[in-house]
């Protein structure tokens, strides 16, 4: 089975977080399904660095992230690969960017994101987010 390392962000802005769902999708599981911005680590890439690439390229949005802004890692196994989910809280200067990738998204505070259809890798750190506030 393919594994994947993949990081993801918790955006915060103002007391609300970005959830951005996704479009469709070969897996089923994830397919219009809500998650956190992020992709997958490149080759020679740190966890921090991979996620502000990602974050720039899917999104046209610049975000300082150091080892420092780490919050939980996920391991998830689908049907058809297994990742390695490693999530940072950030804190954006602006709500505004581009959406390059996803269909749609929303700024949330932490209780309207639980009512969301999450990717079940996400779900782990929407409830560590949600315990915390």
């Amino acid at each position: 089975m393919k594994h994947l390392n993949v990081v993801a962000a918790v955006i915060e802005f103002e007391g609300r977080i970005l959830a951005l769902q996704r479009g469709a999708s070969k897996c089923a599981e994830t397919a219009y399904r809500f998650e956190f911005p992020g992709g997958k680590i490149e080759p020679g890439e740190s966890t921090s660095e991979a996620l502000m690439r990602e974050l720039r390229e899917e999104l046209d949005l610049d975000i300082e992230i150091t080892d420092n802004d780490f919050f939980i890692t996920v391991d998830h196994t689908y049907p058809e690969f297994s990742i390695t989910l490693t999530c940072f809280l950030c804190h954006a200067k602006t709500d505004r960017f581009t959406r390059k990738e996803h269909i749609s998204h929303v700024w949330a505070t932490p209780e309207e994101l639980e009512k969301l259809d999450w990717a079940p890798a996400d779900l782990p750190v929407l409830k560590r987010l949600l315990a915390e506030r």
